[in-house]
């Protein structure tokens, strides 16, 4: 079980895609016609084999644009999981009683989407593609997408709650694996590749995903980067789309 794409929900698409363009050194591979099935616009980047995604609605009578009004603004709303057993993951979460709010299966892709009333934090989506490491939602040319100029993967993503213990059991049973306390207020899960940290809400904005961590070698490009575009920065993080973007650096 992998993480491989985060989708970020905004208001107006191209400032954030431009933004996380400009800061992270990444591209636009693909602009996906099939998400006007949700009402919805997009952009996927790539970053090493992993991806983030911008969508914005295309009306207020979508999804998208509640949550948009229910979060106060711009934010993360999806994790997405790349499995090899598909037909396990849904026996596992249909007897948990968490509900498929939508599936599909394609000639390169099966997925099904959580229903995030059920799970909480954010539509979780586990998706099998064929054959394995491809990525439909991506385009079929990601891989000849430039690579990004500072980041080499995403290594983790950070949901928060009111209630992080809570969340977090949901999360472990959907997912068949266990929640362990990395510290006094953070709970993880570790998958084979990436991590979900799960925390207390800071902002009082509600269940979602709070952050993304991104493994560089440098940090320092990006955070110049933002400075110069207004974009609020930490010691080792920017804030784009509603979300933060930790800048994990990892030599070698």
């Amino acid at each position: 079980m992998k993480l491989r794409q985060i989708a970020l929900v905004a208001r107006d698409l191209e400032p954030v895609v431009e933004d996380l363009c400009a800061v992270l050194g990444i591209e636009v591979a693909h602009r996906d016609p099939e998400v006007r099935i949700f009402g919805l616009c997009n952009a996927v980047m790539p970053i090493g084999d992993t991806f983030l995604e911008v969508a914005s609605p295309m009306s207020e009578q979508t999804a998208a644009a509640r949550w948009l009004e229910r979060h106060g603004g711009d934010g993360g709303y999806m994790v997405i999981l790349e499995t090899a057993n598909l037909q396990d993951e849904r026996a596992r979460v249909v007897d948990l009683g968490i509900r498929v709010a939508w599936e599909v299966t394609l000639d390169d892709m099966s997925t099904i989407h959580l229903h995030p009333r059920d799970l909480g934090g954010a539509i979780l989506s586990f998706d099998q593609p064929h054959p394995p490491g491809s990525w439909r939602w991506a385009g079929p040319d990601w891989r000849n997408t430039p690579a990004s100029r500072y980041c080499r993967g995403i290594c983790g993503v950070e949901l928060q709650a009111p209630d992080p213990t809570a969340l977090a059991r949901r999360w472990s049973s959907a997912l068949a694996r266990p929640a362990v306390e990395s510290t006094e207020d953070m709970l993880e899960i570790s998958l084979d590749s990436g991590t979900i940290r799960i925390v207390p809400d800071a902002d009082g904005r509600g269940e979602r995903v709070s952050a993304v961590q991104l493994t560089t070698d440098d940090p320092a490009p990006m955070l110049e980067v933002a400075r110069a575009r207004n974009i609020p920065v930490g010691d080792a993080s920017v804030s784009i789309g509603g979300i933060r973007f930790d800048l994990l650096e990892e030599r070698g």
